[in-house]
């Protein structure tokens, strides 16, 4: 998809206008143009394809009630016939318009191959072209590993991507196996993964100076989820190849930030597991001691993704980050509060919070800031260990989780859970129904504000 934007000086003219500008533009064309237009009975809204006097194609035209919207094109450029075009419009409709055009194309062809030739765009620069194209990679890459069927997207399957992630950006990759997960104290991980023939594993990958700021992801890697002894229903598996959305959204954040070279010292964590049923699997009842030290009784085998990642927050404590960001598909409350499509934060820094939430409406990745209404982690007490997995209840299900999750991170470290779907139910301009990225170029935006550097 990369030779979708292009730069140069010269396209097939594509106007953008607001449907206020439309009458002031269409008494200024040729009348061959003003003809064409009234003959279709094109009413000022939409795309139109307006052909020159010779019959070939003169220019076209999009009409838009927010010619500003990061969507503009998302449509567009699967109804252009190939070709070059050339933006007339503003500087921030341009690089909108470039942005929607990338993702707009995006199709998941690994199994059903499409011969489709997409419409080129002309950029007036070679830099805006770069910079858009690292963003859409970084989308389409989680559009694409939540899109893949579990089968070929096993934590072996996970680590070979951070693995090619870390050695295209030279940067440093290491994993914990198997086995080798309790000899090196991340019980968690494996308590949840060991029921799978393919083996949890925990991955990690370091970039960047080594003196600059600590930034750590974590990534929930459930690759598949069974919901273990607690079998889900079939309508309630049936998407769980996208239960490693959260390690998803990690991968293609951790690859525009590389790309960017922003000036952090990254560390990607990604606790990989399959939440199988056999004769091994973790039960209901049982308790596990955490990497913290912290005893936790296992309430249902169903909340498993905080179960790895208690061990994985843990293990990003430890190097005192700056900042840790966690990205999980972890709760259906956090679904039921804010839909599938808004997705919903927990921070115990509000300055950053704020931040967060003014760099996602610039963006237009817009993120919701949800409470740590602390007095709720009491429901997630147990009689018999320090902590449940689960709350009491079918009620605040989301911030009960994340409380969960916030025991496991240092109280003086800025740390930030998001709790996405990581799917389109529905499609949109330049969003097809499948896996997709939520809040990655919000947290982008603010990380490239905080270390100052240049962004798209």
């Amino acid at each position: 998809m990369t030779d979708l934007l292009i730069s140069g000086a010269s396209g097939t003219p594509f106007a953008i206008l607001t449907s206020e500008e439309y009458s002031d533009w269409l008494a200024q064309q040729p009348t061959h143009v003003q003809t064409w237009l009234s003959s279709t009975g094109f009413e000022g809204k939409g795309l139109s394809l307006i052909p020159g006097t010779d019959g070939s194609l003169f220019q076209a035209i999009l009409v838009s009630d927010d010619c500003h919207s990061y969507w503009l094109c998302g449509d567009v450029v699967n109804e252009l016939p190939a070709g070059q075009y050339q933006i007339q419009g503003s500087d921030e409709q341009i690089k909108v318009a470039a942005f929607s055009w990338g993702l707009g194309a995006y199709q998941f062809d690994r199994y059903k191959q499409s011969n489709k030739e997409f419409p080129q765009l002309i950029l007036p620069d070679q830099a805006l072209v770069d910079a858009t194209n690292k963003l859409v990679r970084g989308v389409s890459i989680v559009r694409d590993l939540v899109n893949t069927p579990a089968a070929d997207m096993m934590p072996q399957h996970l680590s070979e991507v951070l693995s090619n992630l870390a050695q295209e950006f030279d940067a440093e990759f290491n994993e914990i196996v198997g086995d080798e997960l309790l000899d090196a104290n991340y019980p968690t991980i494996h308590m949840v993964g060991r029921a799978s023939d393919n083996k949890p594993r925990l991955l990690d990958l370091t970039w960047g100076d080594e003196d600059a700021p600590k930034v750590t992801l974590v990534g929930k890697g459930v690759c598949f989820d069974s919901g273990g002894l607690d079998l889900k229903p079939a309508a309630g598996m049936r998407l769980m190849k996208k239960d490693m959305g959260g390690a998803a959204h990690v991968i293609g954040l951790a690859s525009i930030i590389m790309a960017n070279n922003l000036p952090v010292r990254l560390r990607v964590l990604v606790p990989a597991v399959e939440n199988a049923v056999s004769a091994n699997a973790f039960r209901p009842g049982d308790v596990i001691k955490t990497r913290k030290g912290l005893t936790v009784e296992i309430d249902n085998t169903d909340a498993e993704g905080r179960l790895v990642l208690c061990d994985a927050l843990s293990e990003a404590s430890d190097e005192q980050p700056e900042v840790i960001i966690d990205f999980a598909t972890l709760t259906g409350a956090m679904r039921v509060a804010l839909g599938t499509e808004l997705p919903g934060f927990f921070s115990t820094d509000n300055k950053l919070a704020q931040q967060l939430t003014e760099s996602g409406l610039a963006v237009q990745d817009p993120v919701w800031q949800m409470p740590l209404h602390a007095p709720y982690f009491d429901l997630i007490k147990s009689n018999v260990a320090d902590l449940s997995n689960c709350g009491q209840g079918p009620f605040g299900g989301a911030i009960t989780a994340a409380l969960y999750l916030q025991a496991f991170v240092d109280e003086n470290i800025s740390w930030t859970h998001f709790d996405v779907m990581a799917w389109n139910n529905r499609k949109l301009p330049g969003r097809p129904v499948g896996g997709e990225a939520f809040g990655i170029r919000a947290v982008f935006d603010y990380l490239a504000n905080r270390y100052e550097i240049d962004k798209l």
